[in-house]
């Protein structure tokens, strides 16, 4: 997998108005009404990075997610690291396509 241009990533994320790109990765933050449905996205998004084979960096406090995406093999965002994003939004925000 090869490692986006900044151009590219720029030109990416204008899809994801979530996210940001910035200290080469691409970051969002997503709260939710409590811990049990913060911890069940959290959960889902799980299988959904076993799927891909390619796993966040993410923290949880109460009802707050925190992800950051970034390919480490590539040392950088990569096409995987967007299709990863795509899932989380689909989990997290399925209502707003």
């Amino acid at each position: 997998m090869n490692k986006l241009s900044e151009e590219d990533i720029e030109k990416k994320i204008l899809h994801f108005p979530d996210w940001d790109y910035y200290d080469n990765a691409i970051h969002a933050e997503f709260e939710f009404e409590n811990f049990k449905d913060c911890f069940s996205a959290m959960s889902r998004i799980a299988f959904e990075c076993e799927a891909l084979n390619h796993h966040p960096n993410w923290s949880n406090v109460y009802n707050v997610l925190t992800i950051s995406l970034s390919t480490h093999d590539a040392n950088g965002v990569t096409n995987k690291d967007f299709k990863l994003a795509e899932a989380i939004e689909m989990i997290v925000e399925p209502d707003e396509e």
